[in-house]
């Protein structure tokens, strides 16, 4: 047992010989490791925001879960919200990462994967990033899955909203654009679809917006679902729980060429890292009205 002092806490690495990753011999003290290397980087996505963990205290190779809520043996210095949840008038409380500590913490709790809503606690109900997920059959190209995420690019810029985007470290890339909080999820999650169905209008042979698998016929599902309420994407810096060991990876636009949806590993990123800085850190200085971007929008015809 190892035992690392972050923020003022202590954090003790329990089994970090475990194989969390056994293809990859990525262990438990390796994931640990992993996050506290890239706190600085990730915790401006995470703070403030509501997380989902996917757990897997036996290793991606068995069954995980996804957690919300704080177990009872998490430390009570730990941040957790009350969130509400709209179909039972109840709550739900969820931890919210905002410390080195809190990360590390979780990820000795074999928390591979951070899933994060698309709003912060101190307006619950307006997000601040609209999401595009492009989700591709397994057997696309990977210059196709660039090529409609330069058409996200062209029509997010055409309607006065500044498109980031990121590899999703599993099969395909996010395109996402900030906001200013001036709409609710319903406003957002309907210009999302209408920008989806514009973009699969265009492209009918290589995109679809259906949300059965059946009827979308090996063609890239356009995800619009993520910015519903409650809903989450991944985490900038999030590993996944894949053979592999890739990472959700924000990039410029330029990488977006020579990049791959799961080609960044824990090595390439400390390299990453260690040249470039993070291509998302300034995306809330480009947060834009929902409200005119829907009016351009239609202004498009």
């Amino acid at each position: 047992m190892a035992t690392i002092r972050l923020d003022g806490h202590d954090i003790e690495v329990t089994k970090a010989d475990k194989e969390l990753f056994p293809a990859d011999n990525v262990t438990k003290g390796d994931l640990v490791e992993y996050y506290r290397s890239v706190a600085e980087v990730m915790l401006p996505h995470l703070a403030g925001r509501p997380l989902t963990m996917r757990r897997f205290p036996d290793g991606i190779d068995s069954d995980g879960f996804f957690q919300k809520h704080p177990s009872a043996h998490f430390p009570d210095w730990m941040t957790v919200v009350e969130v509400p949840q709209r179909t039972r008038g109840e709550t739900v409380t969820h931890v919210v990462c905002d410390s080195a500590a809190t990360l590390a913490y979780l990820a000795n709790q074999a928390a591979v994967e951070f899933h994060i809503w698309l709003s912060t606690m101190d307006d619950i109900d307006r997000p601040d990033r609209l999401v595009i997920d492009l989700d591709p059959p397994p057997d696309i190209e990977v210059a196709v899955l660039r090529s409609i995420a330069h058409r996200f690019r062209d029509l997010f810029t055409e309607i006065g909203l500044t498109p980031f985007t990121q590899a999703t470290g599993g099969r395909g890339y996010h395109v996402v654009a900030p906001l200013d909080r001036s709409e609710d999820f319903d406003f957002v999650r309907a210009l999302a679809l209408d920008l989806a169905e514009r973009v699969a209008e265009a492209e009918p042979d290589l995109v679809t917006t259906a949300q059965r698998k059946q009827r979308r016929e090996g063609r890239i599902f356009l995800d619009v679902g993520r910015n519903g309420y409650a809903q989450t994407f991944v985490a900038p810096y999030s590993l996944r729980a894949r053979p592999g060991a890739a990472i959700a990876t924000p990039l410029d636009w330029d990488e977006l060429g020579r990049s791959r949806p799961n080609g960044v590993t824990i090595t390439k990123m400390r390299r990453r890292l260690a040249q470039k800085t993070d291509p998302w850190a300034r995306i809330d200085d480009h947060a834009a009205s929902p409200t005119e971007a829907r009016n351009r929008f239609d202004a498009l015809g």
